[in-house]
C-alpha cells in the first residue's frame, strides 16, 4: 500500500534506517581514525622532543668549541671573563645573554622553547667548569616533519571517511535486508488474510443471519443451515491454516525427516472421505514402484496433498472420480492427483499457481492460496509441480520430489 503522496512508507522506513546506520557506522569509524591520528601525532611529537633534548644535552656536555656543531644547532661559550664565542650564522636574537648570565651566576641549568619561524628553537644553557655553554637547536625539521605527518593524516582521514561511508552504506543495506523481508512478508500476510478471510467470513455471517431468522420464525428443522455453518467454519479453518503455513515456509529449519507419502496420502483421503461421499465422488489411492519416502516436513507435505485433493473435489461433479497415484523411479518420487471434473484451459496451467488466481476465458473460479502454497512447499523440498488439463476433461497435478536414498 502507498500513502497519499505516492511514496512507499516501507521504503521510507528502510531508507531512514539505512541512513542512520550508515551515518552512525561512518561516524564511529571516523572518530576512531581521528583518535588514532591524534595518538600518532602525540607520539611523534613526544619522540621529537625527547630526541631534541637528548641532542642538546649531549652537545652542551661535549662541546669544546663553537665549531662544527650538529646540523641546525648553534653553540655559544661564555668564559669567566664574560666573553662570548658563537657558531657562525647563528639565528637572530641569540645567544640569550640573560640566560647565560643567570646560569653563570650560579643558577640552575635552563631548557626552554624560544619563539621563531617554522617551529622556533629549543634552548639549553648549563654551567661547565668555569665556562657557561648555551646550545640552540632549530625546530625547523621537526616542524616540517609534523606538517608532513599532519597532511598525511588528513588525507588518510578523508580517504578513510569515504571508505567508511561506502562500507557503512553496504553494511546498512545488508543489515536492513532482513527488515525489508520482514516488512514485505508482513504486508503480504495482511493482504493474503484480507483477501482470503473476507469471503468465508461474509458467508458465515450470512448463514448465521439466516439461521437466526429461521429460529425466530419457529423453524423446526435448521439442519441445512447448521450444515452450511459447519462447512463454512471448515473452509475458514483451511484458509487460516494456509495463511499460517505461508508465514512459516521461510522459517523452517533444514532438519528434515523421512516422510512416507503413501501414509500421508491415505490420511488425506480418509479426512476427505465424508465430503467425497456427500458429493458422490469416488476417492482412490494407487501406489507402485519402491517406497515413496522423501526427506521433508510431514505437516507441510500433508497440506500440499490436502490442497490438491480439496481443489479436485471442488471441481468434480457428482459421480466423478479423484485419485492419488504414487510411484518411485530411481531417486524420484512422483505424486499425481487426478480428477475427471471441469478441467481448465491449458493456457492457464502456470497461472493457477499464482496467489488468488482466477480462471481465464470466462472461468470465474478462484484458487486462493492453496495451489500457490503447494508450489512453495514443493519447491522448498527441492521438487517441482505442474498442472495438465483441458476444459471438461479433468485435471492432473504432478509432483516430483527427491526420494530418500535406499537403506537410509
Amino acid at each position: 500500500m502507498r500513502s497519499g503522496a505516492g511514496t512507499d512508507p516501507d521504503r521510507e522506513l528502510l531508507t531512514r534506517a539505512r541512513r542512520v546506520i550508515a551515518v552512525q557506522t561512518a561516524g564511529a569509524i571516523t572518530v576512531s581514525l581521528l583518535v588514532l591520528g591524534a595518538l600518532v601525532l602525540l607520539v611523534v611529537t613526544h619522540s621529537q622532543n625527547s630526541a631534541a633534548e637528548k641532542l642538546l644535552t649531549r652537545t652542551a656536555a661535549a662541546a669544546e668549541d663553537v665549531d662544527d656543531p650538529p646540523p641546525d644547532v648553534w653553540v655559544f661559550l661564555r668564559d669567566a671573563g664574560g666573553r662570548i664565542a658563537a657558531t657562525e650564522r647563528a639565528p637572530r636574537g641569540f645567544p640569550d645573554r640573560a640566560s647565560l648570565d643567570r646560569v653563570a651566576a650560579g643558577g640552575a641549568a635552563e631548557t626552554y622553547d624560544a619563539d621563531g619561524p617554522e617551529g622556533g628553537y629549543l634552548v639549553r644553557t648549563r654551567k661547565r667548569g668555569t665556562a657557561t655553554v648555551q646550545v640552540v637547536m632549530s625546530r625547523h625539521e621537526q616542524h616540517d616533519e609534523r606538517e608532513r605527518l599532519l597532511a598525511a593524516l588528513i588525507a588518510g582521514e578523508l580517504v578513510g571517511l569515504l571508505v567508511a561511508l561506502l562500507s557503512a552504506a553496504l553494511l546498512a543495506r545488508r543489515a536492513t535486508a532482513p527488515l525489508a523481508d520482514a516488512l514485505a512478508r508482513q504486508r503480504q500476510f495482511v493482504a493474503d488474510a484480507s483477501h482470503e478471510l473476507r469471503t468465508p467470513l461474509t458467508q458465515l455471517h450470512t448463514r448465521a443471519q439466516l439461521l437466526r431468522m429461521d429460529l425466530r420464525h419457529g423453524a423446526t428443522d435448521a439442519t441445512a443451515d447448521v450444515d452450511a455453518l459447519v462447512a463454512g467454519t471448515r473452509h475458514l479453518g483451511e484458509v487460516v491454516e494456509d495463511l499460517l503455513l505461508s508465514t512459516q515456509l521461510e522459517r523452517r529449519d533444514d532438519a528434515r525427516v523421512p516422510v512416507d507419502l503413501a501414509a500421508v496420502a491415505a490420511d488425506v483421503l480418509a479426512e476427505q472421505a465424508d465430503r467425497a461421499r456427500e458429493q458422490d465422488v469416488e476417492l482412490t489411492l494407487r501406489t507402485g514402484g519402491g517406497p515413496p519416502v522423501v526427506p521433508g516436513h510431514r505437516t507441510a507435505l500433508r497440506r500440499v496433498l490436502t490442497a490438491l485433493v480439496d481443489n479436485a473435489l471442488s471441481h468434480t461433479p457428482p459421480g466423478g472420480h479423484v485419485s492419488i497415484g504414487l510411484d518411485r523411479s530411481d531417486a524420484v518420487v512422483t505424486v499425481v492427483v487426478r480428477d475427471d471434473g471441469a478441467g481448465f484451459d491449458p493456457a492457464d496451467a502456470e497461472r493457477l499457481f499464482a496467489r488468488f488466481a482466477r480462471g481465464g476465458h470466462g472461468d470465474q473460479r478462484r484458487f486462493g492460496l492453496g495451489l500457490a502454497l503447494a508450489r512453495e512447499v514443493v519447491a522448498g523440498h527441492g521438487g517441482s509441480i505442474e498442472a495438465q488439463g483441458s476444459p471438461g476433461e479433468g485435471a492432473a497435478f504432478t509432483i516430483r520430489l527427491p526420494a530418500v536414498a535406499a537403506g537410509t
